[in-house]
């Protein structure tokens, strides 16, 4: 199924993994592919972190899943270190494999500053690509509070709404407050964009998952970081997991409230924390 007439049929559920990198790490995303599929997700999303191993583990992936035809697939397709004629042959492998849904991403930088060719200057650049390869439906990044690299967010929403004419809906970063999604699609609204926003959800179960987050580009909110604390001091280690599922559960339940198109839950390819939002927000 293509993610675009998902999104027009009703509201949609989606959960994000990583490709595995060992034997252990298969055997881990086996078993949360396994639990989730009795929750009927509409998609699955698989990242890519770049490279030529990275590419193949997430295309492998991807296509089983597809081939397996019990979930739908989205690759995660990134700009940095690829030219365009490799990745026009991407794309038309899995064009080839029946894989109809694509992430266009621009890609991380690498952290030790060393440049990577690439025939891409931006995302909006691997979107039009994939327009001219094949009949995909394409999803984008969104960030609300704005891209780490960006000027002003003002700039972020323009950029973020040439994007979106050409590509079919937009994914965001994760993010703690229910008005950061409203006001995003409020403001693309503004610059006549009206297509599908998904907003990301990752609850934070550890206190240490506090400052990975901030570094993976969106900082938990100082009343949050109050709440997880206080339940540290109550019960531990257990109290702060409950404490972030419950925070994540009222965000999911508030966005549905708004009117989200949909809830993609970012789930470090483990299902337990996925599958008790899931079943509080849809099973009760």
């Amino acid at each position: 199924m293509r993610i675009d007439k998902l999104l027009a049929a009703g509201g949609t559920r989606s959960f994000e993994f990583f490709p595995p990198k060992s034997d252990d790490e298969a055997r881990v995303l086996d078993a949360t592919l396994a639990d989730l599929v009795p929750l009927a997700p509409s998609f699955v999303s698989v990242t890519y972190r770049g490279g030529g191993e990275s590419r193949e583990r997430t295309f492998d992936l991807v296509t089983r899943i597809e081939r397996e035809g019990v979930m739908t697939a989205m690759a995660h397709l990134i700009c940095v270190g690829h030219t365009r004629a490799a990745m026009a042959d991407v794309l038309a492998r899995y064009g080839a494999a029946g894989v109809s849904n694509v992430m266009a991403l621009g890609g991380d930088v690498p952290e030790d500053g060393s440049s990577v060719a690439s025939d891409f200057d931006h995302a909006i650049d691997l979107v039009a690509l994939a327009r001219e390869v094949g009949d995909f439906a394409i999803g984008v990044a969104a960030h609300p509070q704005g891209h780490p690299r960006s000027p002003s967010r003002a700039s972020d929403r323009y950029h973020l709404a040439e994007k979106l004419s050409l590509a079919d809906f937009a994914v965001t970063q994760f993010f703690f407050r229910a008005d950061e999604w409203s006001t995003l699609v409020g403001e693309l609204a503004d610059l006549g964009v009206t297509k599908p926003v998904l907003p990301g959800i990752m609850p934070v179960t550890t206190l240490s998952g506090v400052a990975r987050m901030a570094v993976m580009g969106a900082a938990v909110p100082d009343e949050l970081i109050s709440r997880l604390v206080a339940a540290n001091e109550r019960g531990g280690a257990a109290a702060v997991r409950a404490e972030g599922i419950a925070a994540a559960t009222a965000l999911s339940a508030e966005l549905l409230v708004r009117g989200t198109p949909g809830l993609h839950f970012y789930t470090l390819n483990r299902s337990t924390a996925t599958r008790e939002i899931h079943r509080a927000l849809f099973e009760v």
